[in-house]
């Protein structure tokens, strides 16, 4: 069974940094695309910020050039490294993937979210 695990939210005061951290774990055949989405209270979910297998990378405009989106294809983790960080950034972050991944004795293409991670920023 393939999951994502999330890791590195918490309280931050503005203008602090934190890094967040996906692994993907399991019977991995590749992964693709992968991403960060997030989600405040009563509002809809939003990206954040994809990255390519490649490495080519897409941000959204309200974290452009404060956010950086990475992976390590070894390690099949994807990071997403937060700097200035602003009240309006705080959220649940959730991670997703475009995985290839054993189920039962088959490989199927699927696309999966981890369970989230609670980032709070506040003075």
């Amino acid at each position: 069974q393939v999951q994502l695990v999330e890791s590195g939210g918490g309280l931050v005061q503005p203008g602090g940094s934190l890094r967040l951290s996906c692994a993907a774990s399991g019977s991995i055949r590749s992964l693709r695309t992968m991403g960060w989405y997030r989600q405040a209270p009563e509002k809809q979910r939003e990206l954040v910020a994809v990255i390519s297998s490649g490495g080519s990378t897409n941000y959204a405009d309200n974290v452009k050039g404060r956010f950086t989106i990475s992976r390590d294809n070894v390690k099949n983790t994807v990071y997403l490294k937060m700097n200035s960080l602003k009240p309006e950034d705080t959220a649940a972050y959730y991670c997703n993937a475009d995985v290839t991944h054993l189920s039962g004795s088959r490989y199927v293409r699927n696309e999966l979210w981890g369970q989230g991670t609670q980032v709070t920023v506040s003075s």
